[in-house]
């Protein structure tokens, strides 16, 4: 017998929305069955709507040597120089921000292969991830990566206005390949990623991107 989870559309969904997806679901029918209309069309929408933010499709990600992905589908809202993020290691580091609103994927994925150095969650407010102010005052969660040539990559999963779980899936020590699943937010957020200055910047402001293939850009050779 095959198992539920087993099931072709259950499994493009992460087992995070299971329980959502099941849960109205099972209220579609029940509603549906006993004859209110006023209530099993709005719970028919949730189920699509959670269907739809809980996808998690397989991603490729790209063997260009060098190359960093983006760890989150969603609009670039800045590239800038900054001060690295405090417990990453980091002096100072060009930070790509990524917004992501409640119709785009919401599996994060590590940007380059590396081990987990350490992590750390800060709870905090829900303002709109799109503002300034939500990367220092929201709930957040810092992952500090560091790669074979020990260079430190850092990303910050940001809770957003509806957001009210950021979820992470590693330890420290453990180690990610490129484009592997580390992460999860629910309904809305944004996610900062720190890289080294001297990166070499692929994508643009405004720009739409995809986690675990989009390149954001190449650091440079080492010897």
């Amino acid at each position: 017998m095959v198992k539920f989870s087993e099931l072709p559309v259950i499994k493009m969904i992460h087992p995070e929305g299971h329980r959502w997806v099941i849960g109205f679901g099972l209220a579609t029918i029940v509603f549906f069955l006993i004859g209110w209309s006023w209530l099993w069309v709005p719970a028919l929408v949730l189920t699509i709507f959670c269907g739809s933010f809980f996808r998690d499709p397989e991603r490729f990600p790209p063997l260009k040597e060098g190359s960093v992905v983006s760890p989150a589908d969603g609009r670039v809202l800045s590239v800038m120089e900054v001060e690295g993020p405090e417990l990453s290691g980091m002096e100072s580091a060009t930070k790509v921000s990524i917004f992501m609103s409640i119709f785009n994927v919401h599996v994060n994925r590590s940007p380059a292969a590396g081990r987990v150095l350490d992590i750390a969650y800060k709870p905090g407010k829900f303002f709109s991830a799109n503002l300034d102010k939500a990367a220092e005052e929201n709930e957040r969660n810092l992952v500090v990566i560091e790669d074979e040539h020990k260079r430190r990559i850092a990303f910050v999963q940001i809770a957003g206005l509806i957001a009210r779980r950021i979820v992470c899936f590693v330890e420290p020590d453990d180690y990610l390949e490129k484009g592997e699943r580390f992460g999860l937010i629910r309904f809305g957020s944004r996610l900062d990623l720190y890289l080294p200055t001297d990166t070499e910047i692929d994508i643009s402001v405004g720009q739409h991107v995809k986690a675990g293939e989009t390149i954001i850009g190449y650091l440079p050779n080492v010897d």
